[in-house]
This record gives structure tokens, sequence and C-alpha cells, in this order.
């Protein structure tokens, strides 16, 4: 990137250049004001660098961040589903849950129960997509698939990576959250401290269109 430089006008400062997003990571469209970026040192990294941004004006201001957090097992890039690997790219972030209360986002949230699923059964029509019913009677193989309220701490804050989801396609992969790191292995997620996932719901806004892009410095 071409560095800005500004002139001081006679007698003043010169005004500061502009932020900018890290190296590689594609501005998002306009309307699209918050973006946070999960960066690993590459395709079998285990960690990544997580920073938060808010667009102001013509560049970016950090916001939160940086911060270590843990990614697949299986490291970041192309993924499937039964792979521990956290997914490359762009998406959006539409939604957010947690077994806890509201901690105060904008986003909408759901606080889940163990009537609350992610389903992964690929051959049913609900793959990769939030359902309710109660368990021994949802209409997709439930083992195949996350009761969102059983799963422990890990689900005590979450925000929706929107992968595979507009259309879901059967097999591509399902249910990637950024959520709490309980000290658990990832299979896939963005295991992020508990503290700084507080702060990012409360930073979200929908108004914002955030979104999420996941890649390598």
């Amino acid at each position: 990137m071409t560095a800005l430089v500004v002139l001081a006008l006679a007698g003043g400062p010169a005004a500061a250049a502009p932020a900018a997003l890290p190296p590689g990571v594609p501005a998002p469209p306009p309307g699209t004001n918050q973006l946070v970026t999960v960066l690993a040192a590459g395709p079998s990294s285990t960690t990544a660098t997580l920073q938060a941004w808010q667009r102001n004006g013509p560049g970016w201001d950090s916001t939160l961040g940086p911060i270590t957090v843990r990614v697949g097992t299986q490291g970041v890039g192309a993924t499937s589903e039964g792979q521990n690997r956290t997914p490359t790219g762009t998406f959006p972030i539409p939604t957010t849950f947690g077994r806890l209360a509201n901690p105060g986002t904008r986003m909408e949230y759901r606080q889940v129960s163990n009537a609350d699923w992610w389903v992964s059964d690929t051959h049913s029509p609900a793959y990769n997509t939030y359902q309710h019913c109660a368990p021994g009677t949802c209409p997709f193989n439930e083992k195949a698939g996350e009761d969102l309220g059983t799963t422990g701490a890990s689900y005590d804050y979450a925000a929706v990576i929107g992968y595979n989801m507009y259309p879901p396609q059967p097999g591509k992969g399902s249910a990637f959250f950024l959520h709490v790191d309980a000290g658990v292995p990832s299979q896939g997620c963005v295991e992020t401290p508990r503290d700084a996932v507080v702060t990012l719901l409360r930073w979200l806004d929908p108004a914002q269109h955030p979104q999420i892009t996941i890649g390598y410095h």
C-alpha cells in the first residue's frame, strides 16, 4: 500500500494518516463498518491473532487486540465436515448466542438451553442451521450436531461465523463460532478469552453489518 503523506498547514501539525487494516486483509464493502480479523501464521497454525476494527472515514481504528486465540487443531484453511480446521475467508457475523444472559450486545442474542441445536447432519435439510426442539424429538440426527445448552462453558457466549450458510452446502462444514476459550481443543471454532468475547459482543452492532476475516499474516 502506498503511504499517505499529509502536509502540515502553516503553523500547525500534520494530520494523522488513517490507520490501515493488516496487509492482505481486503477492505469490506461500504456499509460494513465493523471487521474482526483472525490471522494465523500459516495453514498448520493452531493459534492466531485477533483484532477488531471500526471504519473511521478512509481508514480503520483497532478497537480490540491484538489477542492470541486458538483455532482448529488441524489448522486454518479449506475445511469440510469432520475436519477440525478453521475456514479461511470473509464471512458475516449474523447472530450471537450463549448459555448465559445477554451481556449487552445489540446483535440478535439467543440464550440457549438443551433444546437449542446446531445441525451437522449432512442428510438433513436443516444442515448448518440453528434449530429448537426438545432432545429426542428433533427431525434430524441429534448425534450429528451440537446441543448448544449442554456443551459447557465454551458456549457461555458466542458469535456465529457465517461460513457455509448462504445457502449451506452439505458436507462443506458446519457450526463455526467465535466463543469462549474454556480450555477445550478447537474443532475449528475461534476460541477467545472470555473477557474479549464479552467485549466483542458489546461492540458488535447489526447496523454496522459486521464481518469476520480469517486468514494468514
